[in-house]
């Protein structure tokens, strides 16, 4: 058995156990699950007090959208708030306002004596490989990166989650009144770029089983470029790109870039009407428990259950099992997956939904393989 087989099954062992311990499952289906349960947070978590000596401490770094962007920092730190639940361990975080952050808050923790460091969003990915490369007893996960190498005290989390996007395109073709729907993205990296693509994909792949004629905003699947907004905090950005879409006809908006999405569902809640629906899908976390007040026009979400792998990490650096290497989430592990419907179930169409599970089962078996230029 090789080196590579050997760290990815024992990865995919430690997710279980944490599923496990969570006795919660995530859910994939598109038929009305139960979605994971998310954290609904307005306020920034308030990190604990320095630690006793003999504690095992989990140390935090965000990237510039913050502890609470109701994206994927924010799922990775329920990872960390869940440890604290069900092993006792304590856990603390420094926020990154700026990129030249990202150094100095790994140094600060590793002065600290964190047992392990939790690394969030692919622009952290140089300034995590050279602290582990400086530092090899230190333990590190990084959420939302693909090295392409094993770095032996790295845990990097990658997400399949063209898969899921794909699901959802194919929802949003199907639903959509207007033939037209839209995506875009806080910044072209490939971690944006895999939500937009199988987004694009899922949509002309109704359009073939349908003979539709559903048109996309946002992202051309043939040239690989797309609308972004260049910016992961500024909702104004967001609102307007959101707007421009609305006149151009769409009523269903995939925006991809964490909070960002709060200006998309600004703006579609001005336009919604009951005559003329617009719905917004959420990405990385279930947007019906983060974004609450924005429940009426949430369609769905693509989820990336960063929280349960990130708790998997921690589980393993106690328990003496950690492996470096890259544990890459897919329909098939639950990595990734689709929320439930909630308030709108209704809107999507029975004939749909037993649609959706068949595509799903063809994505499963490989009967459907995706040619995503940023799989993982």
């Amino acid at each position: 058995m090789s080196k590579k087989l050997l760290v990815v099954l024992s990865v995919l062992m430690v997710v279980a156990m944490a599923l496990s311990a969570c006795a919660k499952a995530t859910p994939v289906a598109t038929e009305a699950p139960v979605a994971t349960e998310a954290p609904v947070a307005t306020d920034a978590p308030v990190a604990t007090e320095a630690p006793a000596a003999d504690t095992f401490l989990v140390c935090q770094v965000s990237d510039t959208g913050g502890i609470d962007d109701k994206s994927f920092n924010a799922t990775a730190w329920k990872g960390v708030t869940d440890a604290e639940e069900q092993f006792g361990v304590v856990g603390k975080f420094l926020e990154s306002t700026d990129a030249s952050d990202y150094e100095k808050n790994i140094n600060a923790f590793i002065d600290e004596g964190c047992d392990i460091i939790i690394t969030v969003g692919w622009a952290l990915a140089d300034n995590t490989k050279a602290s582990a490369l400086a530092n090899p007893e230190q333990k590190f996960s990084i959420v939302d990166n693909n090295y392409g190498e094993t770095i032996p005290n790295v845990l990097a989390q990658a997400y399949q989650t063209d898969q899921a996007a794909f699901l959802v395109g194919y929802l949003a073709a199907g639903v959509s009144n207007t033939g037209t729907v839209g995506t875009f993205g806080g910044a072209n990296y490939g971690t944006v770029a895999i939500f937009m693509d199988g987004f694009a994909r899922g949509v002309a792949y109704y359009n073939e089983k349908h003979e539709a004629t559903v048109k996309v905003l946002g992202w051309d699947t043939e040239s690989q470029t797309g609308t972004f907004t260049e910016d992961f905090v500024d909702l104004a950005k967001a609102k307007a790109v959101t707007e421009q879409m609305l006149d151009e006809g769409a009523d269903i908006i995939m925006p991809v870039g964490g909070s960002i999405g709060l200006g998309a569902a600004q703006a579609i809640t001005e336009r919604t009407t009951a005559d003329a629906p617009i719905y917004l899908i959420g990405v990385d976390s279930d947007w019906y428990n983060y974004a609450t007040d924005y429940q009426a026009i949430i369609l769905t979400s693509v989820l990336k259950n960063m929280d349960v792998v990130t708790t998997g990490a921690i589980k393993s650096a106690m328990d003496g099992t950690f492996v470096g290497g890259t544990y890459v989430g897919t329909l098939e592990n639950n990595g990734v997956g689709v929320a439930s419907f909630h308030d709108l179930d209704s809107v999507v169409p029975a004939a749909l939904k037993a649609e959706l599970e068949s595509i799903k089962a063809d994505l499963l078996s490989g009967a459907i393989v995706l040619n995503s230029a940023y799989a993982q």
